[in-house]
């Protein structure tokens, strides 16, 4: 009778352990979805933002290579003719002002795109977190119903994964699955 009591005592230590992990864990993956969630929406009007900038540059671009063909024409056909150093002047401003504006927006287009990556690094992060966690739950569910301490050990080591990872998206820290990201990406 005493070894009986004994065994439903380590069950209800156990199933309070994997309960504990259970709400320990989904209160953390809630936050970082929270978090993630706004992240998602920064990223995507970086995005919108980079190829914005990236279309300006190709139409500025595209602006600059017509006026520098229309001055090369105007130039040809119409040589020596007084209205065309009129349109040659006008054609040179054009040229001018595409050229100093290039550089600008391909530097501008840049760093869009790296303030996306850079965003993208952390959006793994908590991707990286939610499936450690989700995995740590599932883990201390069975670990619950075989009455195992070892897959509730198991599900604290993917939990405590999927924690750093979220600390790591939370703080901005650098850490990267590179590894996890480029088998699953």
């Amino acid at each position: 009778m005493d070894i009986e009591v004994s065994a439903e005592a380590k069950d209800k230590r156990l199933n309070r352990l994997v309960a504990l992990t259970v709400v320990i864990l989904s209160i953390f993956t809630g936050l970082c979805n929270i978090k993630d969630g706004n992240l998602v929406q920064t990223m995507q009007q970086a995005k919108a933002d980079s190829v914005d900038s990236w279309n300006e540059y190709q139409a500025t671009r595209t602006k600059l290579h017509i006026s520098q063909t229309s001055r090369d024409q105007i130039a040809v056909l119409a040589a020596g003719k007084p209205e065309a150093a009129a349109m040659l002047a006008r054609l040179d401003a054009e040229i001018a002002k595409y050229q100093a504006e290039t550089p600008k927006l391909k530097a501008q287009a840049e760093a869009q795109s790296a303030d996306y990556d850079a965003l993208n690094v952390h959006d793994d992060q908590f991707d990286a977190s939610e499936a450690a966690i989700s995995t740590a739950i599932a883990m201390a569910a069975v670990a619950a119903l075989a009455e195992s301490q070892m897959l509730l050990f198991g599900s604290w080591f993917f939990g405590a994964f999927g924690i750093f990872m979220g600390v790591c998206g939370f703080a901005k820290l650098g850490f990267h699955p590179d590894v996890l990201s480029t088998f699953l990406g």
